[in-house]
């Protein structure tokens, strides 16, 4: 995956879904593009969760599991 990249919090914070930014979120050091899932509608989980964040201390209590990333595009590191 020679695509992937390194993501600084920076661009985490500003990728959030919003006035057509792509929307990322990070769960365990991994940068995840939910733009394209109607379950991230600008930047928003139903009410829940936020992109532009790091997600993983949010989503252990979530009632998914991490296969679900598989459904989403991996843009990277978050460093």
């Amino acid at each position: 995956m020679a695509d992937q990249k390194k993501v600084t919090r920076q661009e985490l914070q500003e990728n959030n879904g919003k006035n057509g930014k792509p929307a990322y979120i990070a769960y365990k050091g991994k940068v995840y593009d939910v733009s394209d899932s109607s379950f991230w509608m600008e930047g928003d989980h139903m009410g829940m969760h936020e992109a532009g964040k790091d997600l993983t201390d949010e989503l252990e209590m979530a009632p998914h599991r991490e296969e679900n990333f598989q459904r989403v595009k991996l843009v990277g590191d978050l460093v």
